[in-house]
């Protein structure tokens, strides 16, 4: 591996593949792209979209076969309680992946498929899995715990791993590096908001709370997904609707959140009918900011202090409307907003508080790949 220093980051998904390329020895990204429509006539499988992804690498002159390459980075969105870490890749671990499957049926397959075909193309080449669920693997079992039965908890591995985790992480160590401070020396609210959303409450560099839970489906309202409800709503659906359990389902995960309320699940599209008067759009965006600013004074309370609360993802970095709602009248919690800061436009991290403000506001652009090929590159460095 001696003078390797790229890593290419892969995220598998069951009809696409998206990468980068990244070179650790400057941070700079070689190559980027997606492959999509896995299945059809021109990608009929993951190894046909795998030979494409070196097609186009090779194109910027570093294909799969470059003595460059360090290692690769696999996005797996479940490592249930067993990966806490990132993870080198053997036929073991693989089977432990295949294991999780029942926890993320949509997810785990694809991943997997990514890692089978990638191995074949490059046998010799380190192969690491960095999980979303690992940076919440330092939960306590208060935070971790549902309160039903233990027994039946645990024969169903019934528990909250939460997920995005690799971004959670990452903003978390940026958001102290904006404040000037070591991550272990901060605690901050990060408001992970796309069209999947989550919070997570995160003490001196380690998470102790979060938002989503057996599922990505709990908690924030998000942009296809109900987050949180009373789980009797399955119950009277099924029993008085007569609703199938692939129909509920379909319903939670896909007709619900801002499309279920507005029947739109783009951020910007709701706050353009919002500012037309539209009334339906309104009604989403204030469940959208309710249940944001509960979850903000929810891990308040449970930090006991706030250094920051920080933005990111698409909704996050760039819907000024929601980061000005969620934060009005929260001065007595110290934090203050600083309008002129937050209307102001920009791709670097940075703060949208006032001067003074006893708890910062930042907005700080994830980089997921980033991280995926950081702690990548990290665990083939130590593995000599």
């Amino acid at each position: 591996m001696t003078g390797a220093t790229r890593v290419l980051v892969l995220n598998s998904g069951s009809s696409s593949v998206k990468y980068q390329l990244i070179d650790m020895a400057d941070g700079a990204r070689l190559g980027s792209g997606l492959v999509e429509r896995i299945g059809g006539g021109e990608v009929p499988d993951h190894t046909a979209a795998l030979d494409l992804v070196a097609e186009q690498l090779a194109a910027n002159g570093t294909g799969l076969d470059s003595p460059a390459l360090a290692a690769v980075g696999h996005r797996v969105v479940h490592g249930g309680t067993r990966f806490t870490a990132p993870t080198l890749i053997t036929d073991e671990v693989l089977q432990a992946v295949r294991e999780l499957v029942p926890l993320a049926p949509l997810h785990n397959p694809a991943n997997i498929t990514g890692i089978e075909t990638t191995r074949k193309l490059r046998p010799d080449l380190p192969q690491v899995a960095v999980f979303d669920t690992a940076f919440h693997a330092t939960l306590p079992e208060s935070a971790a715990r549902y309160a039903i039965d233990t027994a039946t908890a645990d024969r169903y591995s019934v528990r909250r791993y939460g997920f995005h985790g690799t971004s959670h992480q990452y903003v978390s160590r940026r958001a102290a590096q904006l404040l000037g401070k070591s991550p272990e020396s901060v605690n901050v609210i990060v408001l992970h908001l796309g069209n999947g959303a989550s919070a997570a409450a995160v003490a001196g560099g380690v998470c102790v709370d979060t938002s989503m839970g057996l599922t990505p489906l709990e908690g924030l309202v998000m942009g296809t997904r109900s987050g949180d409800l009373d789980p009797a709503v399955l119950l009277h659906l099924h029993r008085v609707g007569g609703l199938s359990v692939d129909e509920i389902d379909d319903l939670l995960n896909r007709r619900s959140g801002l499309a279920g309320l507005c029947g739109d699940n783009d951020m910007r599209e709701v706050t353009r009918r919002l500012d037309q008067g539209d009334p339906q759009a309104k009604l989403a965006f204030d469940i959208y900011v309710h249940r944001l600013r509960k979850y903000v004074g929810g891990y308040y309370a449970v930090l006991g202090r706030v250094d920051a609360v920080v933005f990111t993802a698409g909704v996050g970095e760039n819907a000024v409307p929601v980061r000005a709602a969620a934060m009005a009248g929260l001065e007595a919690l110290g934090i203050e907003l600083d309008p002129a800061r937050n209307s102001a436009r920009s791709r670097e991290p940075r703060l949208v508080s006032r001067e003074g403000s006893r708890v910062a506001v930042a907005v700080v652009p994830t980089d997921e790949e980033l991280e995926i090929a950081r702690q990548t590159f990290s665990l083939v460095s130590d593995l000599g």
